[in-house]
């Protein structure tokens, strides 16, 4: 059956009482053998406390790789004393339940600017049959990093669910807005298929993200604040996703929809803790061969307000419903028209301060 956790960790130290440096590598080689041969699993468990340390299998490996080719006897004991503190100490940040000392562990969590991600998670209750909803991925990454378990998410433009679906599955409660009634059923019937492993709280209002009396909805749940905002507003008139007046996909200039943009951050703001993040997810527009800034006009409704920028992200995307099996056509029109084929999305990462 392979060796628990304990006694991986004193076969570790053990190995630390060896003073010859080949002794002390024959040890881990010994450990890294035993886990190659059993069927021991250090796998992810379905409900995780806060403060449990979770280890995989592979970083564990990785490590024990790593104290093998080192050269001197220093280095290897610093590397093993390393992943002993890993393996027993906790040291998680103020906003987040990643676990600092496992670090290199977390190598699925996204550091950098520019995300490619080309295959959309549609596992569980996750689905791509809404026009316009981003992909599970992003909200499931700002979780993770900007929110601990249990904390409060706001999503004011809910659409399918998405967001909600990923409160679900990583513990954290989730509050989502959306403005049409069809669409709020939708949510509805796709966050109820997701299993509540962690007894989230997770609520649904119907209502326009501009005009809700936040402070009001918060009152009846009983909490004062949200740990983090989320919105990913129609990209201005790209899609009509209603003929509702009061949808900004039916704003009648790029005044009017930033006006009514900046309606939602005037309204969130009071309800968002102090240093907790906003994440804005937005694309631009083309209109008679002049290329709309639509995300950077949206980025400055954000900074007008005081918020802190933090990050640009880059998110790409290659395939869409309107050019799919279009390809060629658009390269033509690109190529006469003089303009580049959109192939990217904004991610804004604001700080309240």
């Amino acid at each position: 059956m392979g060796k628990n956790k304990r006694q991986i960790i004193q076969m570790l130290k053990n190995s630390l009482d060896f003073n010859k440096l080949n002794k002390i590598k024959n040890s881990i080689k010994e450990l890294e053998k035993d886990l190659d041969n059993s069927d021991w699993k250090l796998s992810k468990p379905k409900q995780i406390q806060q403060n449990e340390i979770v280890l995989k299998k592979e970083y564990l490996k990785k490590e024990l790789e790593q104290i093998i080719e080192t050269k001197t006897i220093e280095r290897t004991k610093y590397y093993i004393n390393r992943l002993i503190k890993g393996m027993t100490e906790i040291r998680i940040g103020k906003i987040n339940d990643i676990n600092l000392n496992l670090w290199k562990q977390y190598d699925d969590i996204i550091t950098d600017s520019l995300w490619i991600l080309n295959k959309r998670d549609n596992s569980g209750a996750h689905s791509a049959g809404y026009w316009g909803n981003f992909i599970p991925q992003i909200p499931n990454q700002f979780l993770r990093r900007f929110t601990k378990k249990n904390e409060w998410v706001l999503d004011t433009f809910l659409g399918s669910g998405t967001t909600l679906i990923e409160c679900k599955r990583l513990g954290r409660n989730g509050i989502g807005i959306e403005l049409q009634k069809n669409v709020v059923n939708l949510a509805k019937e796709n966050v109820n298929e997701e299993k509540n492993n962690f007894d989230s709280d997770i609520r649904i209002i119907n209502a326009d993200s501009t005009e809700l009396d936040y402070k009001k909805e918060l009152k009846k749940i009983g909490i004062d604040s949200v740990q983090f905002l989320i919105m990913h507003p129609p990209y201005w008139d790209i899609i009509k996703f209603s003929e509702d007046k009061k949808d900004l996909s039916n704003a009648s200039s790029v005044n009017e929809f930033l006006s009514l943009f900046g309606k939602i951050i005037d309204k969130t703001i009071p309800i968002l803790d102090k240093g907790r993040f906003l994440a804005v997810v937005i694309g631009d527009k083309y209109v008679k061969g002049e290329w709309i800034p639509l995300g950077f006009y949206t980025m400055q409704e954000v900074l007008k307000r005081g918020y802190k920028l933090k990050s640009t992200i880059v998110k790409n995307f290659e395939d869409t419903t309107a050019k799919r099996n279009q390809k060629s056509l658009w390269k033509y029109r690109a190529l006469i028209g003089g303009f580049y084929i959109f192939k990217h999305e904004y991610i804004f990462l604001f700080q309240k301060r």
